[in-house]
């Protein structure tokens, strides 16, 4: 028996986003919460995206660090103002908080994803023979579900039925449904501060770490321009050692002569001799311990130690000549401009908000539950379904609440005393800042003046030593004198011009510009300039 079989096409229509739309779909909602939840207080919104992200308008561009880059490289000196911008572009845990913002924003994107309307739709398509009967079925679907503010939960579906029976018996032909559902909690889960509980603090969490951004992008400027100040330091200390070597040479060509014609012992020639060797160790020792400085700053900024540069040595004389910048404040003042700035602290008081929300939402979890639903169908052939009805959970069994209820005081006793303690340490902090910056600026006044004073006992000895009325260990004696007082005003000054960054970090008055170089915030504290007794 010849047996006729038709062709049967189904056509599939799938809809979808392609994958280069993802990732751009994604930075523009991360970016679009960071922007909406940044306030003026955070400082300059610049240089927070990831890589790979679209940059904001203020973004340090590569090129322009590459640029930099060759800049110092041609010149071979790196200026500060350089150095920041090339560590805020390329600072690689600088890199890790941008997208730990990133990765926390995410998160935040996909719980809040669970209040919004979610659609879905697929179907099916079906061959099946089993020897008696041939049909073909398809059976497509679409609808959203909805989670309310008050815990409501809405679903619909519409779906629809083709199917064409080729051999046999069976129903063929369109047949249509639509479905509806509706479940609302009446007690337990029904306030709409515990329904929004998870999105309410993933965003919070996204904004923490905003805050902490900022913070961290302060704290990576203070840390590379200190690092510069004491490489740089120690790049004058072996200027230092240099000019101690000379010293002494020039002291040998001044006792030489009087050996020879002997108003000086051998004695005297051979120990000058021997200071020389000394300071020429000295010299490669300081060397040395300047390059493994300026490797570690290489580092920390995030390029190779490969690069080859040195510093910029105007910047101590600048210090000497001009003066330091000082803030002009009362430590009373730093105390309460650091309370109210420090975006750490704000964090830490929000987490005892957070403690108490979460206190509010486990005492909800104590309550009965009690949820009404609805649900109804119906279909293009006339058939119907509707049910409604109402579930109920007696609070028989809450050990499990209970614990966590408990926890939850426990946890809020815990974020009070880590506000408490954030807040003691900051005040530690500003008080240690403040105690440093007046030990340096007093200890820099001090070693400046006695840095002139052993000029001045050089200059007198070796007058006494050109008509032999001293022998020339005093005068040795006098340079040694004079290479430590470089050394420690050297020493103090550094120590006074990092002792002022720390200051205005731990103040929160430090701001840092879009470039990467920092400044005072404007209004936050007056400044005042330090001067040393020497310009040596």
């Amino acid at each position: 028996m010849a047996r006729s079989i038709p062709c049967i096409a189904c056509l599939v229509l799938v809809i979808g986003c392609g994958p280069k739309s993802y990732k751009h779909d994604a930075d523009e909602r991360v970016y679009g919460f960071v922007d909406s939840r940044w306030e003026p207080e955070f400082g300059p919104q610049a240089n927070y995206r990831i890589t790979g992200a679209a940059p904001s308008a203020n973004d340090i561009d590569i090129d322009q660090v590459e640029q930099i880059e060759k800049v110092v490289v041609q010149t071979g000196i790196l200026t500060i103002p350089q150095a920041a911008t090339i560590a805020l572009a390329r600072n690689r845990d600088y890199h890790l908080q941008k997208e730990l913002l990133y990765t926390m924003t995410l998160d935040m994107r996909l719980i809040r994803h669970s209040y919004e309307t979610r659609l879905f739709g697929g179907g099916t398509a079906l061959y099946s023979n089993d020897g008696r009967n041939e049909r073909v079925v398809v059976e497509p679907n679409l609808g959203f579900n909805r989670l309310l503010a008050t815990g409501t939960a809405i679903g619909t579906t519409v779906g629809a039925r083709w199917a064409d029976i080729l051999i046999g018996l069976g129903e063929h032909g369109w047949t249509g449904t639509f479905g509806a559902s509706v479940i609302q909690p009446l007690l337990r889960g029904s306030d709409p501060i515990v329904v929004r509980e998870p999105l309410t603090q993933s965003e919070r969490n996204a904004l923490y770490q905003i805050r902490t951004l900022c913070r961290f992008r302060k704290l990576t400027i203070v840390s590379v321009v200190a690092l510069y100040h004491e490489a740089l330091e120690l790049r004058v200390m072996a200027q230092n050692a240099a000019r101690h070597v000379e010293a002494l040479e020039v002291l040998e060509t001044r006792v030489e002569p009087l050996v020879v014609a002997g108003r000086l012992s051998n004695e005297e020639l051979a120990q000058v001799r021997q200071e020389i060797l000394r300071a020429r160790d000295a010299q490669i020792l300081a060397q040395k311990e300047y390059e493994r400085w300026l490797d570690l700053l290489k580092i920390t900024m995030g390029v190779p130690p490969t690069m080859e540069f040195d510093l910029d040595v105007q910047i101590f004389e600048s210090w000497k000549t001009q003066g330091i910048p000082y803030p002009d404040i009362s430590l009373k003042e730093a105390v309460e401009t650091a309370l109210v700035r420090r975006l750490d602290l704000t964090n830490s008081a929000d987490a005892v908000i957070d403690a108490q929300r979460a206190v509010y939402v486990a005492k909800d979890a104590l309550r009965p539950g009690l949820n009404i639903f609805a649900r109804a169908e119906t279909r293009t052939d006339g058939e119907r379904n509707v049910a409604a009805g109402a579930t109920l959970d007696l609070p028989l069994d809450r050990v499990a609440e209970q614990d966590s209820y408990a926890r939850a005081l426990v946890t809020l006793n815990q974020r009070l005393r880590e506000y408490d303690l954030t807040a003691d340490t900051i005040r530690m902090e500003v008080r240690e800042a403040h105690r440093k910056l007046q030990e340096a600026a007093q200890r820099y006044q001090v070693l400046s003046e006695g840095v002139r004073l052993a000029e001045q006992r050089v200059e007198s000895t070796l007058e006494l030593l050109s008509y032999a009325r001293v022998s020339s260990r005093r005068v040795l004696t006098a340079l040694e004198h004079l290479y430590d007082a470089r050394n420690e005003a050297a020493d103090a000054l550094t120590d006074y011009a990092n002792a002022t960054l720390n200051f205005y970090r731990d103040t929160e008055v430090l701001e840092v510009r879009p470039d990467g170089m920092w400044e005072l915030q404007a209004g936050a504290v007056s400044v005042a300039r330090i001067e040393g007794a020497t310009s040596n």
